[in-house]
Protein backbone atom coordinates (compact mmCIF):
# COMPACT_ATOMS: atom_id res chain seq x y z
CA UNK A 1 0.00 0.00 0.00
CA UNK A 2 1.22 3.67 -0.91
CA UNK A 3 2.39 5.69 2.11
CA UNK A 4 0.61 9.18 2.17
CA UNK A 5 2.91 11.76 3.01
CA UNK A 6 2.13 14.48 5.51
CA UNK A 7 1.88 17.09 3.04
CA UNK A 8 -0.29 14.92 0.84
CA UNK A 9 -2.82 14.95 3.97
CA UNK A 10 -1.98 18.73 4.73
CA UNK A 11 -3.30 19.28 0.90
CA UNK A 12 -6.50 17.24 0.93
CA UNK A 13 -7.71 18.87 4.52
CA UNK A 14 -10.09 21.46 4.61
CA UNK A 15 -9.12 25.16 4.68
CA UNK A 16 -10.90 25.80 7.71
CA UNK A 17 -12.33 23.30 10.71
CA UNK A 18 -14.29 25.01 13.24
CA UNK A 19 -15.24 22.64 16.19
CA UNK A 20 -17.66 23.60 18.65
CA UNK A 21 -16.73 26.96 19.13
CA UNK A 22 -17.51 29.52 21.75
CA UNK A 23 -16.10 33.07 22.54
CA UNK A 24 -17.29 35.39 25.16
CA UNK A 25 -16.21 38.98 26.09
CA UNK A 26 -16.38 40.74 29.31
CA UNK A 27 -18.27 37.93 30.50
CA UNK A 28 -20.89 37.73 28.11
CA UNK A 29 -21.17 35.18 25.40
CA UNK A 30 -20.97 36.45 21.65
CA UNK A 31 -20.92 33.24 20.00
CA UNK A 32 -21.02 30.02 20.81
CA UNK A 33 -21.75 26.06 19.27
CA UNK A 34 -20.16 27.17 16.22
CA UNK A 35 -19.48 24.46 13.55
CA UNK A 36 -18.19 25.39 10.40
CA UNK A 37 -15.88 23.89 7.41
CA UNK A 38 -14.59 25.78 4.41
CA UNK A 39 -12.99 23.97 1.46
CA UNK A 40 -10.52 25.02 -1.35
CA UNK A 41 -11.95 27.99 -3.96
CA UNK A 42 -15.16 28.85 -1.57
CA UNK A 43 -16.94 32.37 -1.52
CA UNK A 44 -18.90 32.37 1.73
CA UNK A 45 -20.75 35.28 3.08
CA UNK A 46 -21.30 35.68 7.11
CA UNK A 47 -24.79 37.84 7.49
CA UNK A 48 -26.62 39.13 10.49
CA UNK A 49 -27.34 42.02 12.88
CA UNK A 50 -25.30 44.23 14.54
CA UNK A 51 -23.60 42.80 17.58
CA UNK A 52 -24.23 38.91 16.08
CA UNK A 53 -21.05 38.25 16.53
CA UNK A 54 -19.72 38.14 13.00
CA UNK A 55 -16.85 40.19 13.54
CA UNK A 56 -16.05 38.36 16.45
CA UNK A 57 -15.83 35.00 14.74
CA UNK A 58 -13.29 36.53 12.24
CA UNK A 59 -11.12 38.16 14.78
CA UNK A 60 -11.15 34.52 16.75
CA UNK A 61 -9.68 32.78 13.75
CA UNK A 62 -7.33 35.29 13.52
CA UNK A 63 -6.15 34.56 16.75
CA UNK A 64 -6.65 38.41 18.28
CA UNK A 65 -9.30 37.05 20.07
CA UNK A 66 -9.14 33.50 22.46
CA UNK A 67 -11.86 30.65 22.79
CA UNK A 68 -13.28 29.69 25.80
CA UNK A 69 -13.85 26.39 24.10
CA UNK A 70 -13.38 24.64 20.92
CA UNK A 71 -10.50 24.00 18.35
CA UNK A 72 -9.66 26.40 15.27
CA UNK A 73 -7.66 24.61 12.35
CA UNK A 74 -6.29 26.60 9.23
CA UNK A 75 -4.71 24.34 6.91
CA UNK A 76 -4.38 21.85 9.64
CA UNK A 77 -3.00 24.62 12.00
CA UNK A 78 -4.18 26.72 15.20
CA UNK A 79 -4.47 30.58 14.90
CA UNK A 80 -1.37 32.62 14.64
CA UNK A 81 0.93 29.37 13.45
CA UNK A 82 4.13 30.53 11.97
CA UNK A 83 3.30 27.73 9.58
CA UNK A 84 0.62 30.20 8.36
CA UNK A 85 3.09 33.01 7.98
CA UNK A 86 1.53 34.78 4.76
CA UNK A 87 -1.27 32.24 3.61
CA UNK A 88 -4.03 34.17 5.21
CA UNK A 89 -5.03 37.65 4.30
CA UNK A 90 -7.00 40.40 6.09
CA UNK A 91 -9.02 42.86 4.83
CA UNK A 92 -10.65 45.10 7.75
CA UNK A 93 -13.40 47.94 7.58
CA UNK A 94 -10.70 50.15 8.43
CA UNK A 95 -8.98 49.51 5.82
CA UNK A 96 -10.43 52.97 3.62
CA UNK A 97 -10.66 55.04 5.96
CA UNK A 98 -6.90 55.30 6.51
CA UNK A 99 -6.08 59.27 8.05
CA UNK A 100 -6.33 61.99 4.74
CA UNK A 101 -2.40 62.82 6.46
CA UNK A 102 -0.54 59.56 5.77
CA UNK A 103 1.57 59.81 3.40
CA UNK A 104 1.93 56.18 1.26
CA UNK A 105 1.24 55.51 -2.19
CA UNK A 106 -0.21 52.22 -3.73
CA UNK A 107 2.85 50.84 -4.53
CA UNK A 108 4.28 51.19 -1.01
CA UNK A 109 1.17 49.47 0.30
CA UNK A 110 0.79 46.63 -1.21
CA UNK A 111 4.39 45.83 -1.31
CA UNK A 112 4.26 45.80 2.76
CA UNK A 113 1.95 42.79 2.12
CA UNK A 114 5.44 40.95 0.82
CA UNK A 115 6.73 41.72 4.34
CA UNK A 116 6.98 38.15 6.78
CA UNK A 117 8.92 37.46 9.55
CA UNK A 118 11.57 35.48 7.40
CA UNK A 119 12.41 38.53 5.24
CA UNK A 120 11.41 41.29 7.16
CA UNK A 121 15.51 42.57 7.24
CA UNK A 122 16.51 41.55 3.78
CA UNK A 123 16.31 43.63 0.55
CA UNK A 124 12.71 43.59 -2.09
CA UNK A 125 13.90 41.22 -4.70
CA UNK A 126 12.94 39.88 -7.59
CA UNK A 127 10.16 37.71 -6.69
CA UNK A 128 8.66 40.36 -4.53
CA UNK A 129 8.46 42.99 -6.89
CA UNK A 130 6.63 40.97 -10.04
CA UNK A 131 3.93 39.87 -6.48
CA UNK A 132 3.72 43.56 -6.34
CA UNK A 133 3.04 44.07 -9.34
CA UNK A 134 1.04 41.84 -10.65
CA UNK A 135 -1.21 41.96 -6.96
CA UNK A 136 -1.82 45.90 -8.39
CA UNK A 137 -2.73 44.50 -11.49
CA UNK A 138 -5.07 42.18 -10.38
CA UNK A 139 -6.92 44.80 -8.94
CA UNK A 140 -7.09 47.17 -11.57
CA UNK A 141 -5.49 49.99 -9.93
CA UNK A 142 -1.81 50.16 -12.59
CA UNK A 143 -2.96 54.06 -13.36
CA UNK A 144 -2.69 54.91 -10.03
CA UNK A 145 0.37 52.80 -9.08
CA UNK A 146 2.32 55.97 -7.52
CA UNK A 147 -0.96 58.04 -5.98
CA UNK A 148 -1.03 58.81 -1.91
CA UNK A 149 -3.81 56.31 -0.80
CA UNK A 150 -5.16 59.65 0.55
CA UNK A 151 -6.29 60.88 -2.69
CA UNK A 152 -7.91 58.05 -3.82
CA UNK A 153 -11.83 57.34 -3.54
CA UNK A 154 -12.99 54.75 -0.97
CA UNK A 155 -12.95 51.81 -3.29
CA UNK A 156 -9.89 52.70 -4.51
CA UNK A 157 -8.24 52.02 -0.53
CA UNK A 158 -10.35 49.29 -0.01
CA UNK A 159 -8.47 47.87 -4.00
CA UNK A 160 -5.12 48.96 -2.44
CA UNK A 161 -6.27 46.39 0.70
CA UNK A 162 -7.08 43.45 -1.41
CA UNK A 163 -4.01 43.89 -2.87
CA UNK A 164 -1.64 44.61 -0.57
CA UNK A 165 -3.45 40.78 0.83
CA UNK A 166 -2.88 39.40 -2.49
CA UNK A 167 0.90 40.13 -2.43
CA UNK A 168 1.71 38.20 0.43
CA UNK A 169 0.46 34.97 -1.85
CA UNK A 170 -2.42 34.69 0.19
CA UNK A 171 -4.34 31.73 -0.16
CA UNK A 172 -7.17 32.52 2.19
CA UNK A 173 -8.68 36.02 2.32
CA UNK A 174 -10.73 37.42 5.54
CA UNK A 175 -13.25 40.61 4.83
CA UNK A 176 -14.68 42.18 7.66
CA UNK A 177 -17.75 44.72 6.27
CA UNK A 178 -15.33 45.96 3.12
CA UNK A 179 -18.09 47.47 1.46
CA UNK A 180 -18.87 50.13 3.74
CA UNK A 181 -18.04 53.94 2.52
CA UNK A 182 -17.85 53.24 -0.91
CA UNK A 183 -20.40 53.03 -3.67
CA UNK A 184 -22.25 51.02 -5.57
CA UNK A 185 -20.55 50.83 -8.74
CA UNK A 186 -17.02 50.27 -6.71
CA UNK A 187 -18.78 47.92 -4.45
CA UNK A 188 -20.09 45.37 -7.65
CA UNK A 189 -16.59 45.80 -8.90
CA UNK A 190 -15.07 44.97 -6.04
CA UNK A 191 -17.66 42.07 -5.47
CA UNK A 192 -16.48 40.62 -8.74
CA UNK A 193 -12.77 40.79 -8.02
CA UNK A 194 -13.44 39.12 -5.00
CA UNK A 195 -15.63 36.12 -7.22
CA UNK A 196 -12.97 35.90 -9.71
CA UNK A 197 -10.40 35.61 -7.22
CA UNK A 198 -11.91 32.48 -6.28
CA UNK A 199 -12.32 31.35 -9.43
CA UNK A 200 -9.42 31.67 -11.16
CA UNK A 201 -6.95 32.29 -9.03
CA UNK A 202 -8.21 29.27 -6.33
CA UNK A 203 -8.05 32.06 -3.35
CA UNK A 204 -10.89 30.85 -0.27
CA UNK A 205 -13.03 33.79 0.50
CA UNK A 206 -14.77 34.47 3.95
CA UNK A 207 -16.70 37.69 4.32
CA UNK A 208 -18.31 39.36 6.69
CA UNK A 209 -21.34 41.96 5.74
CA UNK A 210 -24.70 43.58 6.61
CA UNK A 211 -25.00 44.00 2.65
CA UNK A 212 -27.82 41.22 2.04
CA UNK A 213 -28.54 41.98 -1.23
CA UNK A 214 -25.10 42.48 -2.39
CA UNK A 215 -23.79 38.51 -0.25
CA UNK A 216 -26.99 37.32 -2.25
CA UNK A 217 -25.52 38.22 -5.40
CA UNK A 218 -22.04 36.91 -4.85
CA UNK A 219 -21.13 34.91 -2.02
CA UNK A 220 -21.87 31.00 -3.22
CA UNK A 221 -22.28 29.99 0.34
CA UNK A 222 -24.42 31.97 2.69
CA UNK A 223 -24.39 31.77 6.68
CA UNK A 224 -26.41 33.39 9.25
CA UNK A 225 -24.95 34.41 12.68
CA UNK A 226 -26.91 35.53 15.29
CA UNK A 227 -25.14 34.22 18.61
CA UNK A 228 -24.55 31.12 16.79
CA UNK A 229 -25.02 30.03 13.02
CA UNK A 230 -29.24 29.45 12.26
CA UNK A 231 -28.31 29.14 8.48
CA UNK A 232 -25.78 28.23 6.14
CA UNK A 233 -25.94 26.61 2.85
CA UNK A 234 -25.82 27.92 -0.94
CA UNK A 235 -27.07 31.33 -1.05
CA UNK A 236 -29.95 30.41 -3.74
CA UNK A 237 -31.55 28.54 -0.61
CA UNK A 238 -31.28 31.50 2.01
CA UNK A 239 -34.23 32.09 3.77
CA UNK A 240 -36.74 35.07 3.06
CA UNK A 241 -37.33 37.60 5.44
CA UNK A 242 -40.25 35.47 7.02
CA UNK A 243 -38.74 32.04 7.06
CA UNK A 244 -35.45 34.15 9.23
CA UNK A 245 -37.70 35.57 11.77
CA UNK A 246 -39.01 31.93 12.33
CA UNK A 247 -35.42 31.09 12.93
CA UNK A 248 -34.29 33.74 14.85
CA UNK A 249 -37.28 33.17 17.41
CA UNK A 250 -37.93 37.20 16.67
CA UNK A 251 -37.87 38.26 20.34
CA UNK A 252 -34.58 39.71 19.97
CA UNK A 253 -35.23 43.44 20.17
CA UNK A 254 -32.04 44.58 18.30
CA UNK A 255 -32.88 42.67 15.62
CA UNK A 256 -35.86 44.68 14.72
CA UNK A 257 -33.78 47.28 12.90
CA UNK A 258 -31.59 45.01 10.80
CA UNK A 259 -34.87 43.56 9.77
CA UNK A 260 -36.49 46.81 8.65
CA UNK A 261 -33.27 47.77 6.89
CA UNK A 262 -33.40 44.82 4.75
CA UNK A 263 -37.20 44.88 4.12
CA UNK A 264 -37.27 43.10 0.78
CA UNK A 265 -37.56 39.24 0.17
CA UNK A 266 -35.18 37.06 -1.35
CA UNK A 267 -37.36 37.62 -4.90
CA UNK A 268 -36.24 41.14 -5.13
CA UNK A 269 -32.23 40.51 -4.89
Amino acid sequence: MRQVSVGEIAQESPILKIEDLSVSRSGKTIIKDIDLTIEKGEFVGIVGPNGSGKSTLLLTILGVLKSQTGTIGIYGHPPLSRKLDGRIGWVSQAASNLPRHVRITVHELVQLGTINSRNMFSFVNDERRERVKKAIEMVGLEDVIDVDLGRLSGGQRQRAVIARALASDAEFILLDEPLVGIDREARNALLKLLDQLCHEQGKTILMVSHDLTAMLQTAHRMIFLEETIRFDGAAEKFPNLETLADLRGIAHVHGDGYMHHHNHSKEEV
